[in-house]
């Protein structure tokens, strides 16, 4: 009968209370709460990042002049010429080799912080963390002046050891270690602190145990630490491979791809051909062409964080 009543009270109530009722109830919903408080940041995304993403592709398939579509044309153009297949290597090479050093780097910097006191570990972890927050291209001018083939501060130490000076950023070799170097000392910081934060997160009860039982440092690092952190490890690696293989402002402030386009990565190429040359959609599909290989290495490590979550469940 209740039912009954409330079924008529509805039928004879106006359309638009009706419809204000359902938008309020709406509203009231934990989704929808949820979906409009995160609005704003997905506009931004979309206004930001995947217009010009598409935008980009879009320019990626049309020819120099922009008034006729290619296809793919330009990235075959792009994978028959030799320039561009150095660009590859490098830009893996100083990638992998700079993502690897600073993961090594900061898990040894972040267990060595770890063991230090509360009261003097504040002190230590802000000076290791003042490479990271000084702009990176303020920080890779100083650096410039360090290896500048003339008044290089490190061939003034050599002069006075008695040692040849060395054209730190005039040949192939050196210059493309000296750019690795400098993003190693950038980046080590956000490993430490990123490792330093898991670190923290795993309970002492494991290392008092494994101690009872008889295990040393190293079995305590493989089979407690190791394990209890490797989430953290390679999502930090995959947002460090990211970042560095995009890295624009250390090759164009140390080398600007030189000597001879060695030392090139996809940003800075990009730029050259896009901008400076004029060409660009051959610009686009240089920047466009490291997508592939960064979207199947996230597609591997976030396939086997999800897997360990769900096992860390069961």
């Amino acid at each position: 009968m209740v039912d009954g009543t409330r079924e008529l009270a509805m039928a004879a109530e106006p359309p638009r209370a009706a419809a204000c009722r359902r938008w309020r109830r709406l509203l009231h919903r934990r989704s929808t709460v949820a979906l409009l408080m995160c609005l704003p940041m997905i506009l931004l995304i979309g206004g930001l990042v995947l217009y010009p993403a598409l935008y980009a592709l879009y320019l990626s398939m049309l020819n120099r002049r922009m008034t006729a579509f290619v296809g793919l044309g330009n990235f075959l153009f792009l994978l028959h010429r030799l320039t561009f297949q150095q660009v590859i290597f490098q830009s893996s090479l100083f990638a992998i080799s700079a993502v690897l050093l600073k993961a090594f780097f900061g898990f040894i910097l972040a267990h060595l912080m770890h063991n230090i006191p509360n009261r003097h570990q504040r002190i230590w972890r802000g000076l290791l963390l003042v490479p990271w927050v000084i702009p990176l291209a303020l920080s890779t001018l100083g650096w410039w002046w360090l290896f500048d083939p003339s008044y290089s501060a490190f061939n003034y130490v050599l002069k006075d050891l008695g040692f040849t000076p060395v054209p730190w950023l005039g040949v192939a070799w050196p210059a493309r270690l000296c750019m690795i170097a400098v993003n190693v000392w950038f980046g080590t910081s956000f490993f430490m602190i990123m490792y330093l934060a898991a670190l923290k997160s795993v309970p002492e009860q494991l290392y008092e145990a494994a101690a009872i039982d008889g295990a040393g440092a190293i079995q305590k690092m493989l089979y407690i630490t190791l394990p209890m952190i490797r989430n953290i490890i390679s999502v930090t690696v995959l947002y460090s491979l990211i970042v560095t293989f995009a890295n624009f402002d250390i090759v164009r402030i140390l080398t600007n791809g030189g000597p001879e386009d060695s030392t090139h990565v996809f940003a800075t190429y990009a730029f050259q051909v896009g901008i400076q040359s004029g060409d660009v959609p051959l610009g686009a599909s240089v920047s466009l062409f490291m997508f592939p290989l960064l979207a199947v290495f996230a597609y591997f490590v976030l396939r086997n964080v999800t897997r360990r979550g769900k096992e860390m469940a069961v």
